[in-house]
């Protein structure tokens, strides 16, 4: 490929509206071209790392014994009524109808549609293990959409769907695409860590999360370094820190607190450690009528202590909870006699269900909120003072909270989800019907997992991960290109232009996958787009050392520069390029 006959469009500042690095350095490199909130034109320099990315999927996909079919974009809303995620999905499922008044949706993932090819093709245990993937567009109508690739609403993922006729042989098949993801990402030459994780909309049970480890993640993980145990702060066990309840060894005292609505400023004031204070949150259940309508509400008081943060994925598994949100300050009022800020659970207006957090659950002596404006409580004490509450782990993780693998303590690193396996076993098999005949005759519903990659994401998450002041820094597996050769003067000079062509025949001929770029620019402009666009390796041909028999060969990750005689260079990227791309 020569950059005369290829697209090359660079910015020298981003747009406004980018947030995040991975966002302005492919706006920048012009990779991405913004044509609607959350959704992208892919220029051709951002399609060929698309394609890279696709192409490494699908080989470990069909290596693990996967089957590559493709499922409509546009998929009828009867397959989704059948599933019962037509109501439950949620805004973000792009709801559309047909010239007939039909309902149809933009897919955000494929479970249904899977699912009605399963029961209509496979019809014995003879026929599994199945898995089928696909590599397709999806939409799902983010309610703000931002940071470019990693939070858009039209982004492409790799979904794939394995039917066992048993719970043991769907684990089989969920290891088997475990261990493909694995080496998907091994492949791409990316820092990455496979985390326990909630399942989230999806449902079913056994899930890992594939994070990419960048600083600026949306995702903070929790693992131990010195075990294999590594979650999702989502989903992370937080052990009690407590170890037992202590007796009460103080008198309940409402003590005035002026002005002290935070448990760090009520901890000052009172000269006691913030570990000694209890955060009240204040959730709300709505119970329907059976007909759509609300027939009631019912209050919730979760605790944790002061120097801790809820779980609201911990807190919606709690028994009553699902589906709950933060009540109003209304209803707050009405309950508990006063704004939040002084809130616990002592002397409360209306009845409340408490429930405490496990290390909550084992303090003695605490301070909490007395429902009374500018006073807390000390002294507070399960059993004399309050009613025994409910004990839940609803709380996040923090560093150095024992590893629940009991073999060391916890350390916290942000990361970026790019893939996920789930577990599904016969949630959407039984509620579309989708059933095999077993080998004693009787029919049974089919054992499903998923799998998703995010295509796309992937590539924002790639420069999160890979970059520098400069610009990106692609890995050599899903580079636009290995290599440019970089000719200064190529139009002007007879023997820049030769050695030029020579080296880029001899890659070529190697396999390489190199870009000559014979544009008549400065080589100042040529070395800033080709530093911020990322390819892994540049060679420079110039005058003055090819006087000397040498050109210039650049490694974009550290900036080192070498020097290589022209009738060994192509040889020797080669076999660089061999060290950069993780064998297969």
């Amino acid at each position: 490929m020569k950059a005369s006959r290829f697209h090359i469009s660079t910015l020298k500042e981003a747009p406004g509206d980018a947030e995040i690095v991975s966002h302005q350095l492919m706006t920048r490199a012009g990779m991405i071209k913004r044509i609607a909130g959350g959704v992208y034109n892919y220029l051709p320099m951002g399609l060929r790392v698309i394609r890279k990315i696709e192409g490494i999927i699908r080989e470990e996909m069909n290596r693990a014994g996967g089957i590559e079919l493709l499922m409509p974009v546009v998929q009828p809303a009867e397959l989704w009524m059948e599933s019962g995620r037509w109501e439950k999905y949620g805004p973000e499922l792009l709801r559309v109808k047909d010239r007939h008044g039909r309902d149809f949706i933009v897919q955000p993932t494929s479970e249904e549609v899977i699912t009605d090819i399963a029961r209509q093709e496979i019809r014995s245990y003879r026929q599994m293990p199945k898995n089928f993937y696909h590599i397709q567009t999806k939409f799902r109508d983010e309610r703000r959409p931002r940071f470019g690739v990693m939070r858009g609403r039209e982004f492409t993922m790799k979904d794939a769907y394995s039917f066992d006729r048993d719970h043991a042989s769907a684990l089989i098949s969920y290891q088997a695409m475990f261990e493909a993801y694995q080496r998907t990402f091994e492949r791409m030459a990316l820092d990455f860590r496979a985390v326990a994780a909630d399942t989230g909309a999806i449902g079913g049970s056994a899930s890992h999360e594939f994070q990419v480890i960048a600083d600026t993640g949306e995702d903070a993980l929790a693992y131990c370094p010195d075990s294999d145990f590594a979650a999702n702060v989502e989903l992370a066990e937080a052990l009690p820190l407590v170890a037992a309840r202590a007796p009460a060894g103080a008198e309940l005292t409402k003590t005035p607190t002026p002005g002290r609505a935070k448990c760090e400023d009520v901890a000052e004031l009172l000269g006691l450690p913030l570990a000694r204070t209890v955060k009240s949150l204040v959730l709300a259940v709505d119970r329907g009528d059976g007909e759509g309508a609300i027939a009631g509400t019912d209050i919730w008081l979760l605790l944790v202590r002061g120097d801790h943060d809820l779980n609201e994925v911990k807190a919606g598994k709690v028994p009553g909870l699902a589906g709950f949100r933060f009540a109003s300050e209304a209803e707050i009022i009405e309950t508990f006699g006063c704004p939040p800020g002084y809130l616990g659970p002592i002397g409360t207006l209306r009845p409340v269900t408490v429930v405490a957090d496990r290390t909550v659950a084992n303090m003695s002596d605490f301070v909490c909120g007395a429902n009374a404006d500018d006073f807390h409580y000390t002294g507070a004490n399960w059993g004399r003072d309050i009613p025994e509450p409910i004990v839940a782990d609803i709380r996040n993780v923090r560093s150095g909270d024992p590893s629940p693998d009991g073999k060391g303590t916890l350390a916290i690193q942000r990361g970026i989800e790019v893939g996920h396996v789930f577990y599904l076993g016969t949630k959407y098999s039984e509620a579309m019907g989708a059933t095999f005949v077993d080998d004693d005759g009787k029919s049974k519903f089919l054992e499903m997992g998923c799998y998703g990659i995010g295509v796309t994401r992937l590539l924002g998450a790639a420069i999160e991960q890979n970059h520098d002041e400069r610009g990106i820094i692609w890995p050599a597996p899903i580079a636009p290109f290995e290599v440019v050769v970089v000719p200064l003067g190529y139009r002007k000079s007879e023997a820049v232009r030769s050695a030029a062509d020579r080296i880029y025949a001899e890659l070529s001929a190697a396999g390489a996958d190199v870009l000559l770029d014979d544009r008549d620019e400065r080589p100042g402009v040529m070395f800033a787009e080709w530093e911020l666009i990322g390819v892994p390796l540049r060679i420079t041909v110039g005058e003055r050392s090819l006087k000397e028999g040498l050109v210039e060969v650049l490694e974009r990750r550290g900036m080192v520069n070498t020097t290589a005689p022209l009738e060994e260079v192509a040889a020797r990227v080669v076999e660089r390029l061999r060290e950069l791309i993780p064998s297969h």
